[in-house]
């Protein structure tokens, strides 16, 4: 036992699983997973005083192991919250030494709870609310266009473009110009000047198409006009530091980077048309994508889209937040009004040119569905975002819960997506419907 962690006990012999040829960028399972299960009791309160049962969640966090099982996620944390409590606070595997291409030799990391992770896309989420927080302070406004802040980018068609838009995947400028090389992803100003010069994909505008980094750039910017500080410096005063965050910002300090869980392309190599898709929406191949997310520089820069680091249940606090109208352990982080600002729906659910899905989007976030949607069954009050396929973070009212679900592995092809059905079915099943909204 370490400083309130405990390993799990409960044993799981994979000696068959281990025999198998590594198909598909696979990692090594260990012969019981009580070697690699962390949990941290401190923080886990009895899941009956928030109307859960014990064997429901140790049903769901069994459904936790059985993503892990699959091979596709080196590490995997988890903070859920019910009724504002954290019912689970876990991880299982390795941070780091573990991965598919990782040597024998190689020092292996257990992944734990309080391990930071690159949240990927799910950082869209906290730009989106820094976005709102400077509408709350009247310092813009959501409908103006970019131009008004920032005249430099009316050129090509661009000028009525808004900033509601940008959140919104609507602004027309989805991808930076194609050939654009990995190292300008750490130079905003050199990408300010390519979405400046850039054309309109569609005529209008409007249609809807993800932005995987493009928004984060130019939200960045604009924010950066009206305040006169940089974005990590709002971040800090107005969210990391009022919550009490230990990391939780743009990057991370060097003397944390090699805390940082490693990012690793699992499951087999996509061939066309699944890569044409992953380079349209992410600008790269998949060990593109995994050579840059594990770049000094990568961990160093701010890329407002694409690289909040934090831990599990520093994400899964700031959706408890929204989720408390603003309030966080008596501090008014936001008025109750931006939060239903952030999380009201805009437009009905429609077809994401760049994903290929239909979508529900707010003003920042990805909404819920029903009978089915993006957060399970049923989910149509929920809110939340995604972070590289497999970074899981939203919040449902009607459950009263938040969930903070952390992998680490990039699988674009392989099994297992059954493993996160399965994951959300047991939140269904186990979480009752408190609320109606």
């Amino acid at each position: 036992m370490v400083a309130g962690f405990e390993i799990g006990k409960r044993f799981n012999v994979f000696s068959n699983l281990n025999k198998r040829a590594r198909i598909g960028n696979l990692i090594h399972l260990p012969d019981s997973l009580s070697e690699v299960t962390t949990i941290d009791r401190t923080h886990e309160v009895d899941p009956t005083s928030v109307g859960l049962t014990a064997d429901g969640v140790e049903s769901i966090w069994r459904s936790v192991e059985g993503i892990y099982q699959t091979g596709t996620h080196p590490g995997i944390s988890l903070s859920m919250r019910r009724q504002g409590k954290i019912v689970l606070s876990r991880a299982i595997g390795h941070a780091s030494g573990n991965g598919p291409h990782s040597s024998e030799n190689e020092t292996k990391v257990l992944m734990r709870p309080a391990t930071p992770v690159c949240f990927f896309s799910a950082s869209k989420a906290v730009t989106a609310f820094l976005m709102h927080l400077l509408n709350e302070d009247k310092l813009v406004n959501l409908h103006d266009p970019i131009s008004f802040y920032a005249p430099e980018f009316g050129v090509h068609g661009k000028k009525n473009i808004t900033i509601h838009q940008v959140l919104s995947h609507r602004s027309g400028v989805p991808g930076l110009p194609a050939g654009t090389p990995n190292e300008t992803l750490w130079d905003n100003d050199a990408v300010w000047k390519l979405l400046c010069d850039a054309k309109l994909s569609s005529h209008r505008g409007d249609k809807l198409a993800y932005h995987a980094l493009t928004g984060g750039y130019i939200l960045e910017r604009v924010l950066q006009v009206v305040t006169g500080k940089t974005i990590q410096q709002f971040l800090d005063e107005r969210v990391r530091k009022p919550m009490n965050m230990k990391y939780f910002r743009y990057g991370i300090e060097d003397d944390q980077s090699q805390m940082v869980a490693a990012t690793n392309a699992t499951g087999f190599t996509p061939i066309f048309p699944v890569s044409n898709l992953i380079e349209r929406a992410l600008g790269g191949s998949v060990d593109t994508i995994e050579e840059v997310c594990n770049d000094y520089r990568f961990k160093r820069a701010v890329i407002p889209a694409g690289n909040i680091m934090g831990t599990a249940e520093e994400m899964g606090n700031f959706f408890q937040m929204l989720l408390n109208d603003g309030m966080w352990e008596g501090k008014q982080i936001c008025q109750a009004i931006t939060v239903k600002r952030l999380t009201q729906e805009y437009g009905s659910i429609q077809f994401d040119r760049t994903l290929m899905l239909p979508m529900r989007y707010s003003a920042g976030l990805m909404l819920g569905g029903s009978p089915f949607g993006v957060w399970g069954r049923k989910s149509e009050a929920s809110f939340g975002h995604i972070g590289l396929i497999n970074k899981l973070c939203w919040a449902d009212p009607v459950r009263d819960m938040t969930v903070s679900l952390q992998a680490t592995g990039i699988p674009f092809l392989a099994n297992n997506i059954p493993s996160f059905v399965g994951f959300m079915n047991k939140l269904d099943r186990h979480c009752p419907r408190d609320r109606i909204l």
